[in-house]
């Protein structure tokens, strides 16, 4: 069998191996203002270029899982997406899980071709999985699950987020009396099962915020197991001891998300802090 015909592994499936072998810490790239002043670097392209290297650099070895936020380098036109394609590429080099945070959602045509853009081979803008939006309707996102699937990419689906404003929308009752939120997780969960192997993680995964009361969100346990990508460690109030008092019995499966708690040590301080931050995660759920 040659290289082209091997099968290609899921991503929900190497999600799985990699936060077993490397812990839950999933370190943001995040070149705003205020943190490319505290490095040192220029509110530029060029800033947000080295920026992005650097914490590849230190990522590297250290975690398994890097996420670039799009919108900091969007800010700067075709020069902010060169910077992104050359962080993405290093990034690849490093064996790195790579989310990018770009919450893309839209219908038909244009959907699949943000799809294209994020999961395609060969993209300058390829990543691992990106974060989408489901708010125009779960089954406006299905030629990008689609894409996902073939690709052995992921997609992470907003459900519940770690922002305040969330709840008149996603804590909304639907016709079937449950929760925006947990209609979302039933549907998408609904497209897990049928594309996942038995005792394989899905790789439709769920943006749930470490913030998030679950009871409050009226979010319950879903199957089959899918990453949760979990914003609101760190700046957002959340830590560590909060992995498992928070998700649970699917703590295993989250991504701890950290952006600013970690770049803010800046560039002589960052792979300390990651390093510490890895270790407190590792005694949480080894306890």
């Amino acid at each position: 069998m040659t290289a082209q015909q091997q099968p290609v592994t899921r991503f929900g499936e190497r999600v799985r191996s990699v936060l077993g072998r490397s812990g839950p810490l999933c370190v943001g790239i995040d070149p705003h203002s205020a943190l490319l002043d505290v490095w040192g670097l220029p509110d530029s392209p060029e800033g947000a270029r080295e920026f992005g290297l650097r914490t590849v650099d230190a990522a590297a070895g250290r975690v398994g899982i890097v996420k670039p936020q799009v919108s900091f380098f969007e800010r700067f036109g075709s020069a902010g997406f060169a910077a992104l394609e050359d962080v993405l590429r290093a990034a690849r080099a490093a064996d790195l899980v790579i989310i990018a945070d770009a919450k893309r959602g839209d219908i038909g045509t244009t959907m699949d071709a943000y799809a294209a853009a994020w999961l395609g081979t060969g993209s300058p803008l390829e990543v691992d999985a990106f974060t989408v939006n489901p708010y125009l309707g779960v089954g406006a996102l299905d030629g990008a699950f689609a894409l996902a699937e073939a690709n052995g990419k992921g997609l992470f689906v907003l459900a519940a987020t770690s922002n305040p404003e969330r709840r008149d929308v996603q804590q909304a009752q639907t016709a079937a009396s449950m929760t925006v939120s947990a209609g979302i997780i039933e549907e998408v969960s609904s497209r897990n099962a049928r594309s996942t192997p038995s005792g394989e993680w899905g790789s439709l995964g769920f943006v749930i915020g470490a913030t998030v009361d679950w009871a409050e969100a009226g979010i319950t346990a879903f199957t089959p197991t899918a990453p949760i990508l979990g914003p609101g460690f760190g700046a957002q109030g959340a830590g560590p001891a909060d992995l498992r008092a928070r998700f649970g019995s699917a703590a295993d499966s989250v991504i701890a998300s950290e952006s600013r708690s970690i770049l803010s040590a800046g560039p002589d301080g960052i792979a300390s802090a990651i390093d510490d931050r890895v270790a407190e995660y590792r005694k949480v759920l080894d306890d």
